[in-house]
């Protein structure tokens, strides 16, 4: 059997996806019988009752369901006009990248302050991050998009050697669409790794912002975005591509969109008055003296009816007022139109409408944890090992030597109150001393853990590398700290404790060695 191309297999998913298409409206499935599979057998793998045509493939209105193929995913102009011209469309491209950019990293890796401050300063003057937010935003808007690594003097034809780069030969990222890009599907990754499988070329076109007709490898793609990923058959009818996310929400949106403009036109047809006038067509038909007479006359209606005026009309003529009725239920239609759309994007309501959560107790906070916890998630899958690298290059180019364990982390979106930042620090703090002083760990590590609670809380924040590198680093004997236990003034820990407000409790009851509470008459506590 001769071996086929992925750009020929790409050719027969779309062929088999015009034919499936071309089926759609039938309530019977394929089965599996070799080549070309038959569609003239319904499967009967669920509830049935044909005695009451219940169920689907029981002949009722619900057996003639089915989900039709509307890939607007492949119209770029439409995905533009919906991103441009619907509130609702922007903002379910927009928010999360915003969100995913929004705050930054933290390096969990210990390094000088003026190599940090050095780093973040070149990040944010090459407009680091707000490229990333672009490959995000374009990447969720077309199905896919890359950010690239310009690196000053380097074919960006060949692969990424991150030795290789330079004094100042970082330029920072430059982000291509899917629309601006051509991938290599006769030629894939087939190193292992993530990328396997992946096109290993990127041909830029004639109509992108820069780069023209160069050959990018993919080992200088710091992001890879594709909006919403398919399964691998799917990937092929979208050049290995995914789908915009709005394909997947594009009826709820109209249905929403739908909603609130007929509920905005019946604003002008909430309140009807008719009048009856014996003759009026004639009179419209003849037009001149007696229409412009029938204009007046209707002006002047209009002008003088209220509470305390009088319509005049003519004995034969009849006055009639309707009230539209229609606006009952309106405002829980748009509600629940706006639930599902919060389901589809995965945002909660107080976040994609940008209103307060309405109820006594509906603060909206396990909502937004959740979404963030999200977000977090979509860090970690999608912008990780790229922001890494990204870092790795800033490092090289600016001459900062980093550790072989270098790693960082997204900081937190949720962000602790100061009675909890407090409270966090006063409980932790608590249980490093309790267990120094029970000899269980040593000043050193006692001291880093005092450090690390700082990337929580903000305190304990000025303990330096010289201050743990000082401390002892082996452990004391339960007891052995001091005359009962409690901490002497020149120790490490209590000195530390005592620039955070911290005090002996000299009211707590002294424990006897193998008690539940020895020890806790040792502890050194934060002040209340």
């Amino acid at each position: 059997m001769a071996k086929q191309s992925v750009r020929a297999a790409v050719r027969d998913a779309k062929a088999a996806d015009a034919k499936a298409r071309k089926a759609t409206g039938t309530t019977v499935m394929p089965i599996a019988k070799g080549k070309g599979a038959s569609l003239e057998a319904a499967t009967l793998d669920s509830f049935v009752n044909f005695a009451h045509k219940l169920g689907i493939g029981a002949d009722n209105a619900l057996s003639s369901s089915t989900y039709g193929y509307n890939p607007i995913t492949r119209n770029r102009q439409m995905l533009e006009w919906i991103h441009r011209g619907s509130w609702l469309g922007g903002v379910a491209v927009d928010l999360v990248a915003d969100d995913m950019t929004r705050a930054g990293v933290e390096f969990v890796t210990d390094l000088p302050p003026t190599d940090t401050e050095t780093i973040q300063h070149t990040a944010t003057s090459l407009q680091v991050w707000d490229q990333m937010n672009e490959c995000i935003r374009w990447g969720r808007l077309y199905g896919g998009c890359i950010a690239v690594a310009l690196v000053d003097g380097q074919d960006v034809k060949t692969p990424l050697n991150l030795d290789s780069v330079g004094p100042d030969q970082f330029k920072g990222l430059v982000v291509l669409d899917r629309w601006l890009v051509e991938p290599s599907l006769d030629d894939l990754v087939t190193e292992f790794g993530p990328c396997l499988g992946m096109p290993r070329y990127y041909k830029v076109l004639s109509n992108a912002p820069a780069l023209r007709g160069m050959t990018i490898h993919y080992t200088r793609v710091m992001m890879r975005v594709e909006g919403i990923q398919l399964p691998y058959n799917q990937r092929l009818t979208e050049n290995l591509w995914g789908i915009s996310v709005i394909e997947r929400l594009y009826d709820r949106m109209i249905a929403f969109d739908s909603a609130s403009t007929g509920a905005a036109q019946l604003v002008y047809k909430a309140y009807l008055r008719t009048l009856k006038i014996e003759g009026l067509r004639d009179i419209i038909a003849a037009g001149g003296a007696p229409m412009q007479g029938i204009m007046a006359y209707v002006d002047v209606m209009r002008r003088y009816q209220g509470q305390e005026g009088i319509t005049l009309l003519d004995s034969s003529d009849e006055f009639e007022v309707q009230q539209h009725s229609a606006f009952s239920g309106l405002s829980d239609a748009l509600v629940q139109f706006g639930q599902q759309l919060s389901g589809a994007l995965q945002i909660p309501l107080v976040r994609l409408f940008g209103q307060s959560p309405a109820g006594l107790s509906a603060s909206g906070e396990s909502d937004m944890r959740m979404y963030y916890d999200n977000v977090n998630q979509q860090q970690n899958k999608t912008m990780r090992t790229g922001v890494t690298l990204i870092y790795q290059l800033i490092a090289k180019s600016k001459g900062v030597t980093l550790p072989e364990n270098f790693s960082l982390r997204f900081t937190s979106l949720w962000q602790l109150k100061d009675t909890e930042k407090a409270d966090i620090a006063q409980k932790v703090a608590t249980t490093i001393t309790a267990a120094y002083a029970d000899g269980m760990i040593s000043q050193k590590t006692a001291l880093q853990e005092l450090r690390d609670l700082g990337r929580v809380t903000g305190v304990f924040t000025n303990i330096t590398d010289e201050m743990i590198a000082a401390a002892d680093d082996t452990l004391a004997p339960p007891g052995g700290i001091g005359e009962g236990g409690d901490l002497p003034g020149d120790d490490p820990v209590a000195q530390v404790l005592a620039l955070y407000g911290k005090k002996e409790n000299s009211d707590e009851p002294k424990g006897t060695p193998g008690t539940a509470d020895h020890g806790a008459s040792r502890r050194v506590r934060l002040q209340s």
